[in-house]
């Protein structure tokens, strides 16, 4: 079997039926404008295709009669990928996804839960920061709050916050937006970003708030932890 020359990639057919490929007798046409036409028989509107120099284009195979556009098939092809592109992400936009931390976390840990926390802000992604108390962790809650503060500071080259701290529970949520790309700084590892396999203490989360069940913090205490990007 013979290679492509000059390192060429192979021909890939489109995905959707353009011109000679369109199977069905009759279509249902829309301008290049997106005007409807009317429907029409197969052979007819190739021929008004052809005759604008433009290409016959199937964008809904599943319609009865299929639904077809005359079109720059180029041009429809570019457009259609930069909006699936848009819409991915939005859709990751819309993700939350929740680091989870102790009052007394090992350095290591520290840093491995800094590091895909970084992950998903530079992927455009909020960030939602646990810190949970239990049994006697409570007497000593200045321990909790100075790691969150300095988990918080360490990411704000990537993330802000716009709200203070909140209680729940035996919890202390923090919310951490991403800052847009032209203001954040450069992932420090990017051939590492999305690596690692989500473990228990980093989760998909739906974006439902955590309920609140107790008055275990005091308020003043939350709001002496320094927030980045907080008003």
């Amino acid at each position: 079997m013979s290679r492509p020359r000059g390192g060429r990639r192979p021909y890939r057919e489109p995905k959707e039926r353009v011109n000679g490929r369109i199977r069905a007798r009759e279509v249902r046409l829309l301008s290049d404008d997106g005007k409807q036409l009317g429907v029409y028989s197969i052979q007819d509107a190739m021929q008004m295709a052809k005759a604008q120099q433009l290409d016959l284009v199937e964008i809904s195979p599943n319609a009865k009669p299929p639904v077809c556009k005359i079109t720059d098939y180029g041009k429809y092809a570019y457009e259609q990928k930069k909006l699936k592109k848009e819409q991915k992400k939005s859709s990751s936009t819309a993700k939350i996804k929740e680091i989870q931390l102790r009052p007394n976390i090992d350095p290591h840990d520290f840093t491995f839960k800094l590091n895909h926390a970084i992950d998903f802000l530079c992927e455009d992604m909020k960030v939602k920061v646990i810190l949970r108390f239990r049994g006697k962790e409570l007497r000593t809650k200045h321990i909790g709050l100075q790691t969150i503060e300095a988990f918080l500071e360490k990411i704000k080259p990537w993330g802000h916050c716009d709200t203070k701290p909140r209680e729940a529970g035996r919890s202390v949520i923090v919310l951490l937006n991403p800052l847009n790309k032209n203001q954040r700084a450069p992932h420090p590892n990017p051939e590492e970003r999305m690596k690692d396999v989500e473990y228990d203490d980093i989760r998909h989360v739906d974006g439902a708030d955590v309920n609140k069940r107790s008055n275990v913090f005091r308020k003043d205490s939350l709001d002496k932890i320094k927030m980045p990007g907080a008003n």
